[in-house]
């Protein structure tokens, strides 16, 4: 038999390299062949009163290796985007063989897989989606009680939802761990007979035995029934034998007695085994060992080392009972914070067909080049898990919604309750973290009350890569995700004054932002107290501005990033009043959504909201201070970047190369008008 699914997509150009390798493969093994016949011959001849007479056979088959692995998977919502990202870690962890995932999902799924897997770009693996409210008129007619709901039964769709050329297919659950190549499951499907469709392990608890309670009725199963965690589904033969109408005959027959589902599709799945048992397949229980509470699970294995499949199937989850519950639990949790970069790794045997455009660029760096290390920080793909918290946002009828934009990292944390307090608008967050510390994020935000009560903050996580903090990037990750007209562009170490998100919203109307090219500016201040009482009004900073229990922000080190906005006048000012562009000016402000994204060339610290303003103004925005906002900055600790730029002539040196392109790249988009950015420059 021939077996072969190279590294490529499945695409005409992947089947005509296919049938090339395949043709130069026939001609290898005849050539093999024919030497053999001839040394055989030549033995034979030598020998007296001749020999047997030998045929010599040679099975052409190319490696399991390269054999492309088909993974289906049904996600839906934020969380089970979260458990999916743990249980693809631990089959690319353990894989050999270039993999397809093919994902059944919701918007939100779909917008949170998609730009993870774009931005994770695993080699030999590709991924489909396909839209799960196509596919709800399916099955929507099921009463199910179980947890999952409409998606729990859309495993039994898939024969129609993936495509037809598709022959076979692994099903797994979001809750699934892998403890071996997923390649030695694939293999089974070798073992089917003729007549057999699906692979299953058995349930391990006594639900389909119907003996738990008094009045317990499960739907009818094959012995102790056949858990739906994990399933080789042999999708050609399905088709073949008509699964769509078999199994929704099976459930309309059953729902007449049964009235729903309590498993969702494991119950169909086990009414139309019990009236087929020859279709099935019977997987051994080590394939999908079930940490339910009372399963006999633990029969499956008599070392852990035994097993293959974890399933996580109880709603507990890493609470369930099992006396090897501690090693399961700490299996699960090393792919939970296994670092994610670690897994771009190509295959062997296998490799990348033809070199992408980010490599090209990688290779056309000067390493001599002092600032080299600057500039593959701008060619880095950082993995990016949008909305990695449960999110909830209406628009507004009126169109002058406002988020606060921000990005952090885990030494900011402690800031995101205040800034809740604060501020009870939409907030998109970008948080730079490795995988470890994102599950220790979760862990934090699941815990603040606070905070889990706020569903309308996006929280996307930018995943850790390199020596810098590619601070621009993170920020455009919490621009380019805030989902309403206008952002509000500030730092997550400073507090907005009580009632601003109101303020803003009413200035945006009074200022005809939607009609105009305005950049509202939110006058900052410090304080050097980590405990303050905060001011309830501009009169009450006022105050406390004169005592000196206040400054105007960064006066004492940096005057220059917010002298333009002229706190003098903003004292005793009552109306908007506009202030022009200065050198260094970096001002926090409010701009429509659409506004330049900031310029990922700058990494770390300096220069990196200087040139964000520079290039709104180079856009004809029109900065506008704001009589009655004000924005207070929180003292802490100096951030590492900031050190190395005061310690580091070499990394002052390459800021200031940057500056000098940057400029050079805004003459070439706005001509003549930029000159005066680098005639400002020079004069300082």
């Amino acid at each position: 038999s021939l077996l072969l699914a190279p590294c490529l997509a499945d695409t005409p150009a992947a089947q005509v390299l296919e049938r090339a390798v395949l043709e130069s493969r026939v001609r290898e093994v005849e050539e093999e062949n024919r030497q053999i016949r001839l040394q055989l011959s030549q033995s034979q001849q030598g020998k007296r009163g001749g020999g047997l007479n030998v045929l010599v056979h040679v099975r052409l088959s190319l490696p399991l290796s390269l054999q492309l692995i088909h993974v289906a998977c049904v996600c839906a919502g934020h969380n089970a985007s979260r458990d999916v990202v743990t249980l693809v870690k631990s089959v690319l962890f353990h894989r050999r063989n270039p993999l397809h995932f093919h994902f059944i999902t919701d918007t939100v799924a779909n917008r949170i897989l998609s730009s993870l897997f774009q931005s994770w770009m695993v080699p030999s693996v590709q991924v489909s989606f396909y839209d799960a409210d196509e596919l709800k008129s399916e099955v929507s007619w099921i009463p199910n009680k179980h947890y999952s709901g409409i998606y729990g039964l859309m495993k039994l769709t898939l024969t129609k939802a993936l495509p037809s050329h598709l022959t076979k297919v692994i099903v797994l659950d979001t809750d699934i761990t892998f403890a071996t190549d997923i390649a030695e499951l694939w293999g089974i499907f070798r073992k089917f007979t003729d007549k057999q469709v699906i692979g299953l392990v058995e349930n391990q608890s006594d639900w389909y035995l119907g003996n738990l309670w008094k009045n317990h009725k499960p739907w009818p199963a094959l012995g102790r029934g056949f858990n739906t965690g994990v399933i080789l589904l042999y999708l050609e033969r399905l088709r073949r034998i008509g699964w769509e109408q078999m199994w929704r005959l099976t459930a309309e027959r059953e729902l007449m007695s049964m009235l729903s589902t309590s498993l969702a599709d494991q119950d169909i799945f086990n009414a139309f085994i019990k009236q087929n048992p020859v279709l099935v397949h019977q997987l051994p229980c080590f394939w999908n060992v079930q940490l339910s509470d009372h399963t006999r699970s633990e029969q499956c294995y008599t070392e852990v080392s035994d097993l293959k499949v974890i399933h996580w199937n109880s709603p507990k989850k890493l609470r369930v009972k099992n006396k090897h519950v501690e090693f399961f639990r700490n299996l699960y949790l090393t792919f939970l914070e296994y670092d994610g970069n670690l897994l771009r790794r190509e295959l062997f045997g296998c490799p990348s067909q033809s070199k992408g455009s980010l490599q090209t660029a990688l290779e056309e760096l000067d390493e001599d080049d002092q600032c080299y290390d600057f500039r593959r920080e701008r060619l880095t793909v950082h993995r990016v898990h949008l909305y990695f918290l449960q999110y909830e946002y209406t628009p507004t009828e009126d169109d002058t919604d406002i988020t606060l934009v921000a990005q952090l990292s885990m030494d900011r944390l402690q800031m995101l309750e205040a800034i809740c307090k604060h501020w009870e608008g939409p907030i998109s967050l970008a948080l730079y973290m490795s995988d470890a510390e994102a599950q220790q994020f979760l862990r934090y935000a699941q815990a603040s009350e606070v905070l889990k009560n706020r569903k309308n903050v996006g929280y996307h996580i930018v995943y850790k890569e390199g020596q810098f903090y590619p601070v621009n990037l993170v920020r455009n990750v919490a621009l380019k995700n805030a989902n309403t007209p206008y952002v509000f562009l500030t730092d997550v170490d400073f507090l907005p004054m009580y009632g601003l998100y109101d303020y803003l919203r009413k200035s945006v109307v009074q200022l005809d932002m939607a009609h105009t090219k305005k950049a509202l500016v939110v006058p900052a201040f410090e304080t050097l107290r980590y405990r303050l009482s905060f001011p309830k009004s501009k009169a009450e900073l006022l105050s406390m501005l004169d005592m000196g229990t206040l400054y105007t922000f960064r006066y004492h080190v940096w005057p220059k990033g917010h002298a333009p906005t002229n706190y003098a006048k903003w004292r005793t000012a009552t109306t908007p009043y506009k202030v022009e562009w200065e050198p260094d000016f970096e001002p926090y402000v409010v701009v429509r959504r659409d506004c330049p994204e900031y310029d990922q060339r700058f990494v770390g610290f300096g220069w990196n909201k200087v040139s964000h303003i520079m290039e709104l103004d180079a856009q004809e925005y029109d900065l506008m201070v704001l009589p009655n906002a004000f924005m207070i900055h929180m003292p802490h600790a100096p951030s590492f970047d900031i050190s190395k730029f005061r310690s580091s002539s070499s990394y002052r040196n390459c800021l200031n190369t940057l500056k000098d392109e940057f400029h050079q790249d805004l003459s070439r988009k706005y001509g003549s008008a930029a000159l005066k950015y680098l005639t400002a420059q020079r004069n300082i």
